[in-house]
Parts: C-alpha cells; sequence; structure tokens
C-alpha cells in the first residue's frame, strides 16, 4: 500500500535550468559508486580533528575482502568526495553514550555490520540536548541529480519498548537528505528530506515509517505517513531508496522494504519537491546521511529508563547513479 502525500504549502512550479528524464526515458546503465559487506579489515577509525563540542570525528576504513569492485572505503571514495572518506559524527557525547563499531551480527556470527549503539542524550548542536550516531557523504563533487542506495536494517528488540512511549514520536531520524546544506553560512536555498521511524499518535502500540521535507528553518514543504506497513523490528529488513531532484512537478522520493524471507513492500512514492522551493538553479544532491540514528532527549531518555537502548545494525550497502525503481 502506497502513502498518500499531504501538500503542505502550495508552490509556483519552476523552469529547471537542466533536462530532468521522465518516468518514459530509458535510464542508462545502473553505475555503482560503492559497495561494503563491513566484512574483511573495514572498521570505524578516530580522525585527529574535533567537532564544536570536543568529541573526535571517525571514518570508516579497510577494505571488504568478499566484494570485487567498490569495495575500499580508504581510496574509492577519493573520486567521489571532497574528504575522500564517508566520516562518523556523533556531535558530542562520549563512548558511554554513543558509538558506532563494526562488529559481529546478533543473527549470525559469521557476519559483520555496522552497530549503532544509542544510549543517553548530551548538550550538543542548536542548544539542544540530543542524541545522535551518523554516517557523513559530505562534498559530494558533482552533485547528484538522482540516485539510488539499498542497505540491509536491523532494528534490536529494544525499539519495541517504543511502542509503549506515552506521546507521539515525530523524530527519530535513521537517514537524512541535504540538498542543499542549510547550515552553511550564506546558504540561501538549505533544504532537506528527513526519513524516520515514528509513532503516529500517543495511542498507538505500532511503530511507522515517516518521512517529511522541509525549506531553511525547518518550515515544512511536505509531509508522508505510511501506518499501513509496520517497522520490522527483531528481524532484517533491506531498505531501498531512490532520490530525484526535482520541482512538485518532477521530483521524486521512493522507498521499498523487504523483509528477509518476504515480499517488498512499497513504503513512499512521493513526486514533490526535493530541493528548496526557490532555488531556480538547484545544482544536485552534495551532502547526505545515509545511515543515522538520531532522536530527542525524551526518547532515548525513556528507553534508557527501562534499561534498554536504540541499536541499529547495517550491513550491505550500495550505492548507484542512473539506476532507478
Amino acid at each position: 500500500m502506497l502513502i498518500k502525500l499531504r501538500n503542505i504549502c502550495l508552490m509556483a512550479t519552476f523552469t529547471l535550468p537542466f533536462t530532468i528524464c521522465t518516468a518514459q526515458d530509458k535510464p542508462s546503465k545502473p553505475i555503482l559508486i560503492f559497495q561494503s559487506g563491513f566484512e574483511g579489515s573495514t572498521k570505524v577509525v578516530a580522525d585527529s580533528g574535533t567537532d564544536d563540542h570536543g568529541a573526535l570525528y571517525e571514518h570508516i576504513a579497510g577494505i571488504d575482502s568478499g566484494l570485487k569492485q567498490k569495495r575500499n572505503w580508504d581510496k574509492d571514495w577519493v573520486g567521489v568526495l571532497n574528504d575522500g572518506y564517508m566520516g562518523v559524527q556523533y556531535t558530542g557525547g562520549d563512548a558511554s553514550k554513543r558509538y558506532a563499531k563494526v562488529e559481529v551480527d546478533p543473527t549470525n556470527p559469521k557476519n559483520n555490520a555496522l552497530h549503532f549503539w544509542l544510549n543517553d542524550a548530551w548538550p550538543a548542536s542548536e542548544g539542544q540536548i540530543k542524541a545522535r550516531v551518523q554516517t557523513n557523504i559530505y562534498g559530494i563533487k558533482t552533485g547528484y541529480k538522482e540516485f539510488y542506495q539499498s542497505v540491509r536494517v536491523f532494528l534490536t528488540e529494544d525499539f519495541n519498548a517504543l511502542k509503549t512511549y506515552p506521546h507521539r514520536i515525530p523524530w527519530c531520524t535513521i537517514s537524512e537528505f541535504w540538498n542543499n546544506e542549510w547550515w552553511v553560512k550564506g546558504e540561501e536555498h538549505g533544504f532537506r528530506v528527513t526519513l524516520g521511524v515514528g509513532k503516529p499518535t500517543a495511542e498507538s502500540n505500532e511503530l511507522n515509517f515517516i518521512l517529511n521535507a522541509e525549506n531553511a528553518g525547518q518550515k515544512e514543504v511536505w509531509n508522508a505517513d505510511n501506518v499501513a506497513i509496520k517497522v520490522p523490528i527483531g528481524k532484517w529488513f533491506t531498505m531501498d531508496y531512490y532520490f530525484k531532484e526535482g520541482n512538485k512537478e518532477n521530483g521524486r522520493f521512493w522507498m521499498r522494504i523487504t523483509p528477509d524471507g518476504g515480499e517488498p513492500q512499497n513504503v513512499f512514492d512521493v513526486h514533490n519537491f526535493t530541493h528548496a522551493t526557490n532555488d531556480l538553479s538547484p545544482n544536485g544532491l552534495t551532502s547526505y546521511n545515509p545511515m543515522k540514528l538520531y532522536t530527542s532527549k525524551d526518547v532515548v531518555g525513556f528507553i534508557k529508563a527501562q534499561n534498554k537502548t536504540l541499536q541499529i545494525y547495517w550491513d550491505d550497502f550500495r550505492l548507484w547513479s542512473d539506476k532507478r525503481p
């Protein structure tokens, strides 16, 4: 079942300075940008720099020896990103509150995965107390007009505790797309699409996927709900999504999940702005967080009070250009 899209504000359609392919156009052969199953020498390592709250930056390094191409974290990002690697960021805190590590799959001792562990909140950006673990693909040299990502995801059983959270959950981000980054000084066309896990009402006892888009200043342009499809917990599932830069007529965000051993389920297919509504010359998406766990102090505090932690495992990450649903 597909979501029903609610337009929050009606915007004029702008003429873009480049050609957007229509659904009838035949796409080029998909180009694999990178892939990893987090095997071989893959690991998370600390950088020498710190963020504005004193926390060390980290990045993913090593080679997945089980794959044949586009598998080297140290070399294959160099031609794609200005910094040449996929970063790991926390915006504060320490290892007693959060971490990202390559560890053994909790369901298969012969498999490794990237493990996000989040146990507490801390003073962070925007003067807020919140909690964050995220990977950064920042500084994409040639902004993506469209791209396709696939990743396997495992939310541990502790996520079930959120079903009894006594309020609506509008914010537990698992991926975020910046087109463009609104924190950059002088940027006039900040825009983001946020994908998360949410709870639609205080009375609900299920978790669903949530999606919205905002202009700079967190001014919502559109949002989407799909309460029909529940978030799998304690079971691996593959999450595929497709991003296409465009306006209200030709922008698109599509997402599908496939539980292991189950059938594919289309979660979102939104046709709307995927760049700032006032941007007449969009230049492609240059930054996004492909794997993320980011939420409020209240949500993480509720979990901690029950002696549980928010944990996500990620595996089989793949990123393509020129690939479509």
